[in-house]
């Protein structure tokens, strides 16, 4: 299947299967989130990922429409960071040093042009552009699974407390964006025999 071929058969799952995903392909799918683009190179967000049926369940009343979640074979939360303080820096340097084999003195003019940057923004501006990095995140996790022939449903509209409570989130550092149930649409979800519809070309498009 070709990139427009899997994107034409993705639609937003309403009822899943419960078939599990295959370990290999969720690792396939979850890769390609750890190497979406981000600004800076930051990653100012966590990816969780629900697989046990318990916390499946103590998720569900989080949702407004719980059957993507009581049926999917996994459901990930993107956590945006509301805070990126000078330490979480200071980590993603050591580890650039790690990985590239530099010195991090090396790193120094790098890390300062950072630190200026991230300095003059308020709180709610780097929050915003925390959550702005979370939907590339979740782009290309729903392009991955796609391709892998994984069915998707991503989801906002969600109990903030409730996700929290469950999964130990602090909302005074962070919060969560958006989720992405995973899985295998079921025989009953009838949306998959409807019709994609979007703009034409020529009201989507202007070339200039």
């Amino acid at each position: 299947m070709n990139y427009l071929e899997a994107l034409g058969r993705r639609y937003s799952v309403k009822k899943f299967n419960n078939e599990i995903i295959p370990q290999e392909t969720l690792h396939n799918i979850l890769e390609s989130g750890k190497l979406s683009a981000s600004s800076l190179g930051l990653q100012p967000y966590k990816i969780l990922v629900a697989e046990s049926e318990e916390i499946k369940q103590k998720l569900v009343p989080a949702f407004y429409n719980p059957s993507q979640i009581s049926t999917c074979s996994h459901l990930i939360i993107i956590v945006s960071k509301k805070t990126v303080d000078e330490s979480y820096i200071n980590g993603y340097f050591r580890h650039i040093s790690d990985v590239r084999e530099t010195p991090i003195e090396n790193l120094e003019l790098f890390k300062n042009s950072i630190n200026q940057h991230i300095n003059q923004k308020t709180s709610d501006e780097i929050f915003n552009w925390a959550e702005k990095q979370s939907y590339i995140v979740l782009a290309n996790l729903m392009y991955a699974a796609a391709i892998e022939n994984i069915d998707t449903c991503p989801m906002e509209g969600f109990r903030q407390d409730v996700i929290e409570d469950v999964l130990n989130i602090n909302p005074e550092t962070e919060k969560v964006t958006v989720t992405l149930a995973l899985g295998y649409r079921s025989e009953e979800d009838h949306f998959q025999h409807m019709k994609k519809v979007r703009k034409p070309n020529e009201k989507l498009f202007k070339f200039i």
